[in-house]
């Protein structure tokens, strides 16, 4: 006989009507997804079902959110190799799948929805002989405005990431002591970023950190974070929290993006502006600060106007530093023969430059839809280069920003 585990069945979390999670289960070790028993399809009436086989019942949690209407999944230890969407994916109501890690031990799906669903129910039937568990979620139709009441990123400490409240003090001025660098190879985990001829961004700006890193480091004067080491989920704003937690000096994010329009190609650096320097730059930032939307959760947020202004006043000292930043890593990258695209140094609202009191410029090492830039970025030995490029850039803003700082204290 199969045990039936009734997870949830449309109770709501707080004053806003979002749905709670899944009260969780005590249940551990590592599951596997089995594709010949798990699909997502239509069912009568216009809903969806959505149907998991694992190797054996984990702790899950299930709610909705809304702007663009998605499904979300959090398991723990869900093994998803061999899975793909082509195979899940057999529903008109749902545009797409995701699925993947969020951080260690930690996975997530995320289902688009073409049309508002709501979730009707929730259960996971397990098999005491076999240990396997086919997890189950029931959506039908709903309105829009029901919906959104409905929908909601819930808060559990026993599921999600701890805040980050620490922050080291800064030490003195760069010029007094080692250059603290937060490297944040962009995407990761759940979100890809770019993919082109079976390569993902994420894999290629975790490469190039950790090799760029590694040539900060064996040339002394540095020391080096990542805001990741391996294929794993970071949200927006954890990026900026971990900077600060190490009282870092400078942030560098990495990404190699792929434009459907125009013909991006070579080094672009970005720096943090309300207003887009181009169109172009405009839609690339929309694209890296949906990232979090892509992982099921928007942590973006928006400041208060107190706020504003205190930041404000923060970036007006923190703007023509990383100014300067920006055009040392143009002459740098320029110095070792690294291809530049011709308008080297753009604006927009990126999310991940946002930590007020750190200078933060965006890579684009180069852009994955450009034949020749993939080419270069997909081979080591021209990464390494690179990062001698960005090394030298870092040792001259640096030393530049000392003296600047000492003619401001005069």
């Amino acid at each position: 006989m199969c045990r039936l585990i009734k997870i949830l069945a449309m109770v709501f979390w707080g004053t806003l009507g979002a749905l709670t999670p899944a009260a969780a289960q005590d249940l551990s070790g590592l599951a596997r997804v089995e594709v010949g028993a798990s699909q997502v399809r239509d069912t009568w009436g216009g809903g969806v079902e959505l149907r998991l086989g694992l190797t054996q019942g984990v702790p899950f949690r299930v709610y909705t959110l809304a702007e663009p209407a998605r499904l979300v999944l959090d398991f723990r230890e869900v093994d998803w190799r061999g899975v793909t969407e082509t195979a899940l994916l057999n529903s008109d109501s749902v545009s797409a799948l995701r699925f993947g890690g969020v951080r260690p031990g930690w996975s997530r799906m995320v289902v688009d929805l073409v049309t508002p669903l709501t979730v009707e129910t929730v259960e996971m039937v397990t098999e005491p002989e076999t240990a396997r568990a086919n997890l189950v979620v029931a959506l039908t139709p709903a309105e829009v405005a029901d919906f959104a009441a409905k929908s909601g990123a819930p808060y559990d400490p026993r599921w999600d990431l701890p805040p980050v409240t620490a922050r080291a003090k800064v030490t003195g001025l760069p010029g007094d002591g080692p250059l603290r660098v937060m490297l944040d190879p962009g995407h990761g985990g759940i979100d890809p970023g770019a993919e082109r001829q079976g390569y993902a961004e994420k894999d290629l700006m975790l490469a190039f950190a950790l090799e760029l890193k590694e040539t900060l480091l064996r040339s002394g004067g540095f020391e080096v974070f990542l805001t990741r080491e391996e294929d794993r989920f970071v949200s927006l704003e954890r990026r900026v929290a971990m900077a600060h937690a190490v009282g870092a000096h400078v942030f560098l994010s990495l990404h190699a993006d792929a434009l459907a329009e125009g013909q991006a190609l070579g080094a672009t650096f970005y720096l943090l502006s309300d207003e887009a320097s181009d169109a172009a730059s405009a839609k690339l930032a929309e694209r890296h600060n949906r990232s979090d939307i892509l992982s099921g959760v928007d942590l973006t947020g928006q400041d208060d106007v107190v706020a504003d202004v205190l930041l404000d006043l923060a970036r007006q000292e923190t703007a023509p530093r990383a100014d300067r930043l920006a055009r040392s890593m143009i002459s740098g990258l320029r110095g070792v023969g690294a291809p530049l695209n011709r308008r080297p140094l753009r604006r927009a609202g990126f999310s991940v430059l946002k930590a007020a009191d750190i200078p933060s410029v965006l890579l684009e090492i180069g852009f994955m839809s450009s034949e020749r830039d993939l080419q270069n970025i997909t081979n080591k030995q021209w990464r390494i280069n690179a990062a001698a490029g960005v090394r030298d850039a870092l040792q001259a803003w640096a030393r530049d920003d000392a003296a600047q700082s000492r003619l401001v204290r005069q």
